[in-house]
């Protein structure tokens, strides 16, 4: 083949470290348009980003030139230095080291867009813990409990 094509639809979810300095309702906004700005710099499309005071989903159709790795560490990076000027609340903010990815297949992109839409309705009844382990079992990814929270 004389090109490379590719359309790689991945759901991403990032936390906030230790709970330590959380998302204020008022800053949500303002953040996801940055990340989405990440992510067009990195040549990645955004679909959707929403999350709680905790944590972020982000869907979106990554760049054929870039790892998952690469580009996670690009947007929590960025996000973080980013969100570091926002006020003195956020002075100590970081994120998790880790991060969990899960490819979309493109008849589910829809679905997945509209669970990430509803976050804040989920999370009513949900944990994020459980969510996330919810998430990583759906996907048959193995993972060891004691190192899932640190």
């Amino acid at each position: 083949m004389s090109q490379s094509l590719s359309k790689l639809y991945v759901h991403t979810i990032f936390h906030v470290k230790n709970n330590e300095c959380l998302i204020k309702p008022e800053d949500e906004k303002e953040l996801y348009a940055y990340l989405g700005g990440v992510l067009h710099l990195s040549k990645s499309v955004p679909i959707a980003i929403n999350g709680t005071d905790n944590h972020i989903h982000v869907l979106c159709i990554m760049s054929k030139n870039i790892s998952l790795a690469d580009l996670l560490e690009a947007i929590k990076t960025n996000s973080s230095r980013w969100i570091k000027t926002c006020g003195p609340h956020y002075r100590n903010f970081a994120w998790q080291g880790g991060y969990a990815g899960y490819s979309v297949s493109q008849s589910k992109v829809d679905i997945v867009r509209k669970y990430i839409e509803n976050q804040k309705i989920h999370h009513q009844t949900q944990s994020f813990e459980a969510e996330y382990i919810r998430f990583l079992e759906e996907n048959g990814v193995e993972y060891n409990k004691d190192y899932l929270w640190t």
